[in-house]
């Protein structure tokens, strides 16, 4: 082949075959240190770089993305750590509350001081009174009421995060003097909805639609699950048997 002809064949090629041939060759540059200095690119100082010198470059940018990445990461892995025992604080202190009341106060302790929050409550829904009356965070409305008040909200299975209007704010949270900006609603479920579990902020932008809501519905999983049995302890009057005392 004739320096010529080997020169016309060359330019024939395109740079996708040449690509290509290099991929599929990735060990073609072995033994070809003269090549590899001869070879230049184009560097963002304006200067020309070796191949070589491109590759240590593209390396140094990957690890530096890599390292980036790693200490993100860690830094969520840390965060959900944490989040993970604050739930499980809460949860334990939910177990061990001899009534609803002292159920509500436990979650809106725990709200307000290991998660640092602005406001909480739990609202249950039911047509039956307390044995005892509602207090605190704790709020007993009935059904109609609820779906009255808060309609599409009570749709979904998972948490609900959003500024929320004014009037349903109100209705969550109604002894609450500072105005609440943004709330997290997780509906409290067993085979109906049996009430809603709302944390707010004060920030605007602190629950928005697109926020992960994995331990909320950890918890609101735990609760619905201790609910009915706490429910029916504490909705239902207790039964007054008569005593007849047979005459001797």
């Amino acid at each position: 082949m004739t320096e010529q002809t080997a020169r016309e064949k060359a330019e024939s090629l395109t740079r996708e075959e040449v690509a290509e041939y290099l991929r599929d060759h990735p060990d073609f540059f072995l033994g070809q240190d003269e090549l590899l200095r001869s070879l230049t690119l184009p560097h963002d100082s304006g200067r020309a770089i070796s191949l070589v010198e491109r590759q240590v470059h593209l390396f140094r940018e990957q690890r530096d993305t890599l390292r980036r990445e790693l200490v993100e990461l860690v830094s969520i892995a840390r965060h959900n750590d944490r989040l993970f025992e604050k739930s499980k604080r809460l949860l334990l202190q939910v177990i061990e509350a001899d009534n609803l009341n002292e159920m509500a106060a436990a979650i809106d302790d725990s709200i307000r001081g290991d998660f640092g929050l602005d406001a909480s409550s739990v609202i249950l829904f039911t047509d039956q009174p307390l044995a005892e009356s509602p207090e605190g965070a704790l709020q007993v409305v009935s059904p109609a009421v609820a779906d009255e008040r808060l309609g599409d909200l009570l749709a979904g299975d998972r948490a609900v995060c959003g500024q929320f209007r004014e009037s349903e704010r109100a209705f969550l949270f109604p002894e609450r003097e500072e105005p609440v900006a943004s709330v997290a609603l997780v509906p409290l479920r067993d085979k109906e909805v049996r009430g809603v579990f709302a944390i707010g902020s004060s920030q605007p932008g602190y629950f928005d639609e697109n926020m992960g809501s994995l331990f909320l519905t950890y918890i609101s999983d735990t609760l619905s699950r201790l609910l009915p049995s706490m429910m029916q302890r504490y909705c239902e009057p207790p039964l007054v048997m008569d005593v007849v005392a047979e005459n001797p």
